[in-house]
């Protein structure tokens, strides 16, 4: 059974209960909602068939709703056709340009008063960086650009500005509408897009915990990783988020596309080492969307991913509007399942580097050892919130990580975790029967056998904050 957990979004290829039905038997391990398309009635369809799915199936499979965020994009009347070192000028929706005292070519950016906030020497990229310009000078109401890489300015395309701050910061008004509505169907992460730093995290944060009174209910933050300005503030995002989205696509505009596998490889490891889950998303088998089998290239990107650890790779135009669905989800769980089972997937020892160990990753790491010393089956855990489960999950132990918890929401937001399969359990009033009902259900579903040696993880039930203050070893009876 694969470790590196996939990822997919749904679309028109993948709108039905059937499609999804078989998404999921083919490796599916999370839904991503993509809240730039569609509308709340076809959203709101979509959780439901999963909801409805994962009753079905008794299996844990997380939902994320993904923000659009602050997406800009250009508006033009008609076509503009511009040429390298030409001078042209950009304005947005706010302004009547009649009321503009110039004389050349313009074209809008429908982010009202944006024009604020950007300034001479920014750079703007048209359509995924085919055009690029330079502002070269600002007035209140328009910016002069000199064209860098010219081609064919169309309307609603999407346009990216590194270094740019937006005063209004990277949730939107749209944002806001459907945060609520994504709330109000119980999704399992919310994915912010175009993050900046930790306080526009902890602001979203906030209004959640406004509507969601119920801690164990909340769900959890994942911060996309795809400006310039978020990899500068990496540490603090990360300590924010409760996951981490490396989304290549942007990044790759917005930064030298050369070092974006390289930034790849830094989140990964700095998620890993802070128990965080990461994912690893755009194009990896893009080549999908139109033939039925992947390329070298996106088999190599695939296999790198899951070598450096990443909790799940993601897949997005391949499930949602590509020919092939079902296919690319099969082929990805091959080239996990094949690049697991090699050497090179193995975690390098002291690759954590824990020198100041809190009392938790000093269980998790002795946990660890003890299954490797006692050649141990598996590691059952028992986890109310999905802390112990990440923080036994960071060690990419060989074994298999059986999780075992109380809560229905943590049992699919674990749906995202390296190595975790999870099941519910009803409250316990004791450790000893806590781990004998553990073991029952583990037996009852095949997954460990008569004489199995498991190491049990544990802390004493009803304890409000979770805590790891067991480890033994178990032999099943």
């Amino acid at each position: 059974m694969k470790r590196t957990k996939i990822v997919a979004t749904i679309g028109p290829s993948t709108g039905t209960k059937e499609k999804l039905k078989k998404l999921i038997k083919t490796g599916m391990n999370v839904a991503r909602i993509n809240f730039s398309h569609g509308d709340h009635n076809s959203n709101g369809k979509l959780i439901g068939y999963i909801k409805e799915l994962r009753s079905e199936l008794e299996l844990p499979i997380g939902i994320i709703a993904d923000l659009q965020g602050p997406r800009i994009r250009t508006v033009v009347e008609e076509e503009i056709s511009i040429k390298k070192k030409e001078t042209i000028f950009v304005s947005d929706v706010s302004v009547d340009e009649k009321l503009l005292k110039i004389e050349g070519k313009l074209f809008k950016l429908d982010w009202p008063k944006i024009i604020s906030d950007i300034k001479v020497g920014n750079y703007i990229l048209v359509e995924d960086g085919l055009i690029k310009m330079k502002v070269i000078s600002k007035e209140k109401k328009y910016l002069k650009v000199e064209v860098i890489s010219g081609g064919v300015l169309k309307n609603h395309k999407g346009v990216n500005i590194p270094d740019i701050k937006l005063e209004k910061g990277a949730f939107t008004k749209k944002d806001d509408e459907d945060l609520k509505f994504a709330l109000s169907q119980d999704v399992d992460y919310i994915a912010l897009s175009f993050v900046s730093n930790a306080k526009e995290i902890m602001n979203v944060k906030k209004k959640i915990k406004k509507i969601i009174k119920n801690k164990s209910k909340l769900p959890q933050i994942i911060a996309k990783i795809e400006r310039k300005e978020a990899i500068k503030n990496i540490a603090e995002i990360i300590e924010a988020s409760d996951a981490v989205m490396v989304a290549r696509g942007d990044l790759g505009i917005e930064m030298d596309e050369n070092r974006v596998v390289i930034y790849q490889k830094e989140i990964i490891a700095k998620c890993l080492r802070s128990a965080t889950p990461v994912i690893v998303a755009t194009q990896m088998l893009n080549s999908m969307i139109e033939n039925p089998l992947p390329t070298r290239a996106e088999v190599s990107d695939v296999s790198n991913a899951v070598i450096d650890h990443a909790d799940a790779v993601m897949l997005s135009g391949e499930t949602a509007n590509g020919k092939y669905p079902v296919q690319a989800v099969k082929a990805m769980s091959d080239i996990i399942s094949n690049t697991e089972r090699s050497p090179f997937d193995d975690l390098e020892h002291g690759f954590l580097g824990d020198k100041n160990k809190s009392t938790s990753s000093a269980v998790a790491n002795s946990a660890h050892e003890l299954l490797k010393d006692t050649k141990a089956k598996a590691i059952v855990v028992a986890s109310v919130s999905g802390f112990t489960a990440q923080m036994i999950s960071r060690h990419r132990p060989e074994s298999p990580i059986f999780v075992m918890t109380n809560n229905e929401k943590t049992h699919n937001q674990l749906s995202l975790v390296w190595g975790v399969q999870s099941f519910v359990l009803p409250d316990c009033e004791t450790i000893d029967e806590l781990i004998d009902i553990s073991i029952k259900i583990l037996k009852t579903k095949k997954k460990v056998n008569l004489k199995d040696k498991l190491v049990i993880v544990m802390g004493r039930p009803h304890v409000t904050k979770e805590h790891m203050s067991l480890v033994k070893v178990e032999e099943v009876d």
